[in-house]
């Protein structure tokens, strides 16, 4: 079983909605017990990193989440969480994967709302993924490449498309939001 972390930020039906078209059962949960006993974990997100720490504190998930050994996907607010720090709001995040997020500079639009195809791809999560291939993103927020970047793309700036560590991996788009693209992402994932 998957478990999708609720934390009061997000795709979580989306994702869920995602997995099942791939036929795999998930439950969306913030029972710790639950997600520690999972096979593997999506971290989702879409919202705002202060509140969604508070939350995640407040229900000792930053702790179950740090201390997992099965597989774990971040995506989108769900990656940078997992990194260090953000910019957004001066948040101190949970530090698995040590690398800081940043802004994006104001000389484009922001948020950065789009499909977005590959400059670097490295790891089983991208088998049979091109760099030719593209994927949507919506953030205002980035994580600069850096030596945790497994996928990379550019808009304004090079930045971090993916990042991992250990058996934390996240991505900065939705696969969810992807096509098929992003499903075989999600079956990569699950198939780790």
């Amino acid at each position: 079983m998957i478990a999708i972390v609720e934390y009061n930020a997000g795709n979580s039906t989306s994702v869920q909605m995602a997995l099942k078209r791939l036929g795999v059962t998930s439950i969306r949960t913030s029972d710790a017990e639950i997600i520690q006993r999972a096979e593997k974990v999506i971290f989702p997100g879409v919202g705002e990193a202060k509140s969604a720490m508070r939350f995640l504190k407040t229900k000792q998930l930053d702790t179950v989440i740090a201390g997992l050994n099965q597989p774990v996907l971040g995506i989108c607010l769900g990656m940078q969480l997992l990194c260090s720090h953000t910019e957004e709001n001066d948040t101190d995040c949970l530090n698995i994967i040590p690398a800081r997020v940043k802004k994006f500079p104001s000389t484009g639009i922001v948020p950065h709302t789009g499909w977005n195809n590959f400059t670097s791809l490295k790891t089983d999560l991208f088998n049979q993924i091109q760099l030719s291939d593209d994927v949507y993103f919506v953030h205002s927020f980035y994580v600069p490449e850096c030596e945790f970047t497994i996928a990379a793309t550019d808009y304004l700036i090079p930045f971090s498309a993916a990042i991992a560590k250990n058996n934390f991996y996240a991505t900065q788009f939705h696969p969810e939001k992807s096509g098929r693209v992003g499903q075989q992402i999600l079956k990569n994932f699950i198939q780790l």
